[in-house]
């Protein structure tokens, strides 16, 4: 909801706190973003704006996905290294069909990691939180695809 994103852009201005963790979790936020969505949230001018085209829209919460029952449904997946069998697109897709969200970094929300070869720091940042660590055919055979 707008309320809870307006919240949480408030709470993301600590740079050590989980909501600014759970910003540059985000598919498609990073750093630059993240900063970015902070610094124009704590300008006064900029929220007295935002109030102002609230007074004249109201705007509508984001609809859920409904899970499909599949093993990722609600679960955080995270593709990292050279996918051989997808491209990433591919790979996002099916992971958002079969009920999954997919981050583009790990965090201690992550539930599993897809890595193909050459993976790196997603890779090492998953071994340290202990997140389960799958190949590519792995994920295929676990999907059912």
């Amino acid at each position: 909801s707008w309320d809870a994103f307006y919240q949480a852009m408030q709470a993301a201005r600590d740079p050590n706190g989980e909501a600014w963790a759970e910003l540059n979790d985000i598919d498609g936020v990073g750093h630059i973003v993240a900063e970015a969505l902070v610094e124009f949230f704590a300008e006064a001018h900029n929220r007295e704006q935002l109030d102002k085209l609230l007074a004249q829209v109201s705007p509508k919460d984001a609809e859920k996905i409904e899970a499909s029952g599949s093993p990722v449904a609600g679960k955080t997946v995270v593709f990292t290294g050279s996918l051989e069998r997808m491209t990433r697109d591919e790979a996002k897709a099916m992971a958002e069909r079969f009920g999954a969200k997919v981050s583009g970094s790990v965090s201690k929300k992550t539930d599993l990691v897809v890595a193909g070869p050459g993976a790196g720091s997603k890779l090492k940042k998953a071994a340290e939180l202990e997140v389960d660590v799958i190949s590519e055919d792995d994920w295929f055979d676990l999907v059912g695809a």
